[in-house]
């Protein structure tokens, strides 16, 4: 058993910080992370990554159609995609080692395994690092996880998530996007630079819910002159894999057959297997998918305040 002033379960942009700080403010912190490396969601399969990728796309892109407006005469441009990964890797790589090294430096504990409270002040570390930890102080910093879609078989190769979309080990001749959010949009916009047909399903009558109207409407002006294609109000009913080709259902229209496809629907906290009811906790039913709120449950007795 190990004894903190604070236990932080989760090791992204939340977490680090909040464990960062804390020790600097003179706490004895302990950090859990289930993930080998630190900096979650953001830092190693998320925005540092995507934006990575879409800047190397960007060049690749110009290179190809947008120098000669400039005066400048390019040929025989080839893209090498295994360089391209292997950069957006070394970024990546570079900033968790820079987190590891902070909380090294802050003197802040790693524990790496699945953290659950077991009651009270009390963490047990599953995993790696197998320990009970006890803490005046418990923060919650889980993240979040790619939402599912009811029919849509995630195989994590040709059916996949965000995460596997950073990664493809070849250019998909036709990729499918399921949801037109911005990490749909984002990594359907590297993959379409690259030399991919991509088509963006959307069961909304627009792109990019949740943002401005009119910045969301030219941006799909822009994005639909770049060739990217857009069906909106459109259902998806399932994906899957056959004789080694995905095939989409949508209502009301022939399947659509692809080489990929991306499920890009939203996210969902990482709430599943904390522990939250030892310490009456709940999460909110229907929570937006960029916030998990937990509300504490209130006992029988007391009314619970707004």
């Amino acid at each position: 058993m190990a004894e903190h002033d604070l236990v932080v379960i989760g090791g992204g942009i939340g977490g680090y910080v909040a464990a960062i700080r804390a020790a600097q403010l003179g706490r004895n912190v302990g950090c859990v992370e289930s993930e080998p490396v630190l900096g979650g969601t953001c830092l190693r399969v998320g925005c540092i990554p995507s934006k990575a990728l879409l800047e190397s796309s960007e060049k690749f892109a110009d290179a190809c159609h947008s120098l000669d407006a400039h005066g400048i005469k390019v040929s025989g441009v080839e893209l090498d995609l295994a360089a391209m990964l292997k950069r957006k890797d070394q970024i990546v790589s570079g900033l968790t080692k820079g987190v590891e090294g902070l909380l090294k430096k802050n003197k802040v504990t790693r524990y790496q395994g699945h953290g659950r409270i077991t009651g009270p002040n009390t963490v047990v570390v599953e995993g790696k690092d197998s320990v009970e930890l006890t803490a005046k102080n418990i923060i919650i910093a889980t993240g979040s996880r790619s939402a599912p879609l009811k029919g849509v078989e995630l195989d994590g190769d040709r059916i996949g998530t965000s995460t596997e979309a950073l990664s493809y080990p070849e250019v998909p001749k036709h990729l499918v996007v399921i949801g037109a959010g911005y990490i749909g949009v984002e990594l359907g916009s590297v993959w379409l630079r690259l030399g991919a047909k991509v088509t963006v399903l959307e069961y909304l009558d627009r792109i990019m819910p949740g943002m401005d109207t009119e910045i969301a409407a030219e941006a799909q002006k822009i994005l639909t002159k770049q060739r990217l294609e857009f069906r909106l109000g459109c259902k998806v009913l399932g994906a899957r894999v056959e004789k080694g080709e995905c095939v989409v259902e949508v209502e009301g229209s022939e399947p659509i057959r692809a080489d990929r496809v991306l499920l890009a629907v939203g996210r969902v906290p990482n709430t599943e297997g904390l522990g939250l009811e030892t310490v009456n906790i709940m999460p909110d039913k229907g929570v937006s998918w960029w916030m998990a709120t937990l509300r504490p449950r209130a006992p029988a007795s007391t009314p619970l305040e707004t």
